[in-house]
């Protein structure tokens, strides 16, 4: 036995739908690349320093090498975060999901929610939100202000979509 929200839930026609994913700009390739490059200058550089007869500063372009390693793993591991917003008639979802896989989902009335932005003059768009009486939830985290614009644009005409209500047609 299915309950009404969820009869309600597959009927009803999704409005908006966006999963948003922070931008990774250097993937396997671009790693190997920089790791390599990255090693053979520190490498020569220490070997210098070590024929100059200044052998710690040898062990220090080596800790460099491991430091931004790790720095990139860590970088790259946080790239599994997302955001999922679904706009339906009657509800507003917005899903994050961290890096470690933890959800946390909020539905809105898409009646009652205002998307609000925070602009700085030079920058553009510095933070998107929706407003819901007093409570303020920040979305498009991992957008750049130019692509904040593009979203807050489409998510705003998808609310005003849901606030007309569900089209309706007649049968004769």
């Amino acid at each position: 036995m299915t309950s009404d929200s969820t009869i309600s839930g597959e009927l009803e026609p999704t409005i908006f739908s966006a999963t948003i994913t922070p931008h990774r700009s250097l993937g396997q390739v671009g790693f190997l690349v920089l790791m390599i490059g990255f090693g053979g200058v520190s490498f020569c550089t220490g070997v210098a320093f070590l024929l100059m007869g200044a052998w710690p500063v040898f062990g220090f372009f080596g800790l460099d090498i491991l430091l931004l390693y790790w720095a990139i793993k860590l970088n790259n591991r946080h790239a599994a975060a997302y955001e999922e917003i679904t706009v339906t008639p009657s509800a507003l979802t917005v899903r994050k999901v961290s890096h470690h896989g933890k959800a946390r989902e909020w539905v809105l009335n898409p009646l009652w929610v205002r998307l609000d932005r925070e602009i700085i003059e030079d920058f553009g768009i510095a933070r998107l939100f929706l407003v819901m009486r007093d409570k303020e939830l920040t979305v498009a985290n991992f957008l750049s202000p130019p692509e904040r614009e593009t979203f807050a644009v489409a998510l705003g005409s998808a609310l005003a979509e849901a606030k007309r209500g569900p089209a309706r047609t007649v049968l004769s």
